[in-house]
């Protein structure tokens, strides 16, 4: 049940999952093991020696070839400690608490831009606006051309709707309206094959406009660097190889996709939690120093990310389960220690439940 996508079309079954956590907190579910209480996946989390991002990725499905296996794994996403470590490190110079200032101030103004745009309407549609805000934000931070940004939410919809025959060759961006950067990535913009599917994006060759894009971004920013990420990056591929054009091509990737859908899926998400808690919505409008909380629970009570996955590296035992090696994991939804039942949360938040917004 719970790997069925149609069930989530009528909402997460949040009792069913209850359910099996009560009964079944490390259950097996077709070809992996779910892990479902709180301690359990903190656990998993704080041992990469034992459950690794990095042998299988942190997607349930497999990778379909070997070759499809060494392309995850060069993504910092599926990478275990001392590499990913390495990676971190390089891109939390670039957010320097002056930096992050200056984005936070700018990230706001944009806020304001957007709600403006709409109040005399007096009402809109928040999700297609809510989306315009991770790509203003990526573009700032990635240094790309203000008429480029909106390719993102296209390799997005390509990347997350690939089983949907429609949505995955939706299209938003006209060659006519970007810059030459983006029009020579566009003319190698992957189409639908004999049998009307489109290539696996989870593949290199499913997406090779991001590449074309991501490579031709790389070169003019080793040309031209500024103060933005990609610059900070391709300093370090000229500086003795401390990270890869490979990788670069990647941390590109995972920006522009994974960093655009959290943030497109959590602020509506986020919405919708004070939406249906009317109560905890007039407390932050009363008070807005409750707002730092408020954010860290609409993004555990509403996560855009349920369930992540590790492979064991041995055999292991856990809530007195014995799982072998190579056997892989996906956690997600476990409720918080002493929280009502149906709560659901990040593994490290911290806060309180959403209706005791504190």
């Amino acid at each position: 049940m719970i790997t069925d996508p149609d069930v989530y079309t009528r909402g997460v079954p949040y009792e069913h999952l209850a359910a099996l956590r009560r009964e079944s907190p490390v259950v097996r579910v077709d070809d992996f093991w779910a892990v479902l209480r709180h301690s359990d996946v903190k656990h998993v989390l704080k041992n990469p020696k034992q459950f690794s991002s990095h042998l299988g990725g942190t997607q349930i499905r497999d990778p379909a070839t070997e070759q499809d296996l060494g392309y995850v794994q060069r993504m910092m996403l599926n990478m275990d400690p001392p590499e990913h470590a390495r990676l971190r490190g390089l891109l939390t110079k670039a957010f320097t608490p002056r930096a992050v200032g200056r984005l936070t101030e700018r990230i706001q103004g944009w806020a304001r831009e957007l709600i403006a745009g709409v109040r005399d309407d007096g009402e809109c549609d928040f999700a297609t606006l809510a989306a315009d805000l991770p790509l203003l934000t990526l573009a700032e931070v990635f240094g790309i051309p203000e008429q480029d940004r909106r390719l993102m939410y296209d390799w997005s919809n390509r990347v997350i709707g690939y089983q949907d025959a429609d949505y995955a060759v939706s299209a938003t961006v006209d060659a006519g309206d970007v810059t030459d950067l983006a029009r020579a990535a566009l003319a190698v913009r992957p189409v639908p094959g004999p049998d009307g599917a489109m290539p696996d994006p989870r593949t290199r060759a499913g997406m090779p406009d991001l590449y074309a894009y991501a490579t031709a971004l790389g070169e003019y920013k080793r040309r031209h660097p500024g103060e933005d990420v990609m610059s900070n990056l391709m300093g370090h591929v000229e500086d003795g190889g401390r990270v890869s054009i490979a990788e670069f091509e990647n941390l590109f990737w995972l920006f522009s996709v994974a960093g655009n859908e959290t943030l497109r899926n959590g602020i509506p998400g986020g919405m919708l939690s004070l939406l249906s808690h009317p109560d905890q919505y007039r407390r932050l409008l009363a008070d807005r120093s409750l707002l730092p909380g408020a954010v860290e629970e609409m993004l555990r009570f509403w996560t855009p990310v349920m369930h992540f996955r590790r492979t064991a590296t041995e055999d292991v035992v856990l809530s007195d389960v014995d799982i072998r090696a190579g056997e892989k994991w996906s956690s997600g939804s476990p409720p918080r220690i002493a929280t009502r039942p149906s709560s659901r949360t990040r593994i490290a938040s911290t806060s309180a439940a959403l209706p005791t917004i504190t």
